[in-house]
């Protein structure tokens, strides 16, 4: 039986990076290959924009957390989260495709030149790069967990290194499309094995089942809590989830290229808004369809706690019910849908990579031209020179999946502030040049380290006291107002450009 699992397995990973290839057809152009020629419709850019921000922990730990004390709070997030990408379809979604642009940062070179666009694509790689192989080595994790329980014994650094070679085939020959299509198929079949779950979870427990969770507050989505403590350290209290989490999104989908990139292929301004609001739309309801998991396992399971159930942590539960809970090759395919989750977020962070070194730091700081033809092999070259530094960075680390974790929000902390700063310095400040910009970016990547490093709040819960870091929620508004504050004292140290003098 293990093996028909392990053939699913193996099937699905050939079948999705064929697919991707067929559907992306012949890349002819340097555009084609980074935004797909700016023909993809708007459905298909939507689902691959929450595959890509979708990570094998966040297939397996809101229903965990949905079990133990977090409730459907990952729903209050997305309403947040929505928000902020509304704001972002609005206010910077037409500065992108009104320019023509393939890359987010191209709006900075216009407004303030190249200098600052390459120190923010440099930021882009390396925090991607950073935050991208630390999600690699945490997906291998619960993936070698599941193939061992198939009777496929790997160990982390060959599981790396095969999801890498697998994702980097069709992304290196497909580009952007191959990307998106295997993204929408991807979410498509993660999302199915949750509906799966659902339904034979729901035959176990029925209607009483519902009731018990709902008594035990699985079902709840605000966190009322107004404790200034908790507001500054929890993802889940209110104002953060709704006003930290708009800012935040405004960040991570307005002045990320990894999502923008995806918003730049679609055909036309107004299929980019669709995308990009509808995507808050489906990461609520994949939050709402996981997190039902999580309380309909608390059901199934009596109460117990992951303890009790011999279990490591709750992000175990899910797992070990698709491996114990589910019949063969539907188990498989679930096992399949999270591998699927690891290549999707990885397949966005190589192209966009790639996109980021080739447009905005190659051909901005080439003196001499650079052919299209040249650019689209420099593109692929560089597509598999990330993966080869991501696959070795990933197998740097120990086997430690809480610090890990903790590590990626971090780095998403250090510098989102400072991007998202930068493009509403330029919208909102006219007088500010350049050097005002580059100051503030640096000035804020520095302030932001020393925050995440070393602001700590002790909390009190159940008795026990915790030290605990700023709620990730809350870096990116410290970080824009840093970069804001900065940027408008230094643009008062010199006298107004020509025509912010002329306008005024």
């Amino acid at each position: 039986m293990n093996a028909l699992n392990v053939a699913v397995i193996v099937v699905y990973l050939v079948t999705v990076a064929w697919i991707g290839l067929r559907l992306s057809g012949r890349q002819r152009s340097s555009s084609d290959y980074f935004v797909g020629e700016g023909r993809m419709p708007w459905w298909t850019v939507c689902f691959s924009v929450v595959a890509t921000e979708t990570s094998v922990l966040t297939v397996i730990s809101v229903p965990g957390g949905a079990y133990t004390d977090q409730g459907f709070g990952n729903v209050e997030l997305a309403l947040g989260y929505i928000i902020g990408r509304t704001v972002v379809a609005s206010l910077l979604i037409p500065l992108y495709k009104r320019g023509g642009f393939v890359s987010a940062y191209q709006y900075l070179e216009l407004r303030f030149g190249r200098y600052l666009q390459g120190v923010a694509a440099v930021t882009f790689v390396i925090t991607r790069l950073l935050a991208e192989g630390v999600r690699l080595f945490a997906s291998a994790i619960p993936i070698e967990l599941l193939l061992n329980e198939f009777g496929l014994h790997l160990g982390y650094d060959v599981i790396i290194a095969v999801l890498t070679l697998l994702t980097v085939i069709y992304t290196y020959l497909g580009g952007i499309k191959a990307v998106i299509w295997t993204d929408a198929l991807q979410m498509g079949l993660y999302l199915i094995g949750a509906l799966i779950a659902i339904g034979v979870l729901w035959g176990h427990v029925g209607a009483a089942g519902w009731s018990n969770a709902s008594h035990a507050g699985k079902f709840r989505v605000f966190d009322t809590d107004f404790g200034l403590a908790h507001i500054l350290t929890s993802s889940f209290a209110l104002p953060t989830a709704i006003i930290g989490g708009a800012i935040f999104a405004m960040a991570s989908h307005g002045s990320d290229q990894l999502i923008v990139q995806r918003i730049l292929a679609t055909k036309s301004l107004r299929d980019g808004q669709r995308a990009m609001i509808g995507s808050g739309i489906f990461i609520a309801v994949q939050f709402a369809a996981f997190s039902l998991v999580g309380a309909l396992l608390w059901s199934y399971n009596g109460g117990k706690s992951p303890k009790q159930l011999g279990l490591a942590s709750s992000d175990s539960l899910y797992p070990s019910f698709i491996l114990h809970g589910l019949p063969v090759v539907i188990s498989g395919l679930l096992v399949a849908g999270i591998l699927g989750a690891a290549m999707g977020s990885l397949s966005s962070a190589l192209n966009s990579m790639s996109n980021s070194t080739v447009a905005d730091i190659v051909r901005s700081f080439t003196r001499t031209g650079i052919s299209d033809a040249a650019m689209l092999t420099l593109a692929r070259v560089m597509t598999v020179v990330w993966a080869v530094l991501m696959a070795v960075f990933a197998m740097g680390f120990s086997a430690t999946t809480g610090n890990v974790y903790l590590t990626a929000l971090a780095i998403a902390g250090y510098t989102y502030g400072a991007l998202l700063g930068a493009f509403l310095l330029g919208r909102l400040v006219p007088r500010a040049n350049q050097l005002d910009a580059v100051v503030a970016f640096l000035v804020t990547v520095a302030v932001m380290i020393f925050v995440v490093r070393g602001v700590k709040f002790s909390v009190t819960v159940a008795g026990k006291t915790s030290e605990l870091g700023i709620a990730a929620q809350w870096l990116v508004p410290i970080g824009v107002a840093v970069t804001l504050l900065v940027g408008g004292i230094s643009s008062r140290l010199h006298p107004a450009p020509v025509a912010v003098e002329a306008a005024s």
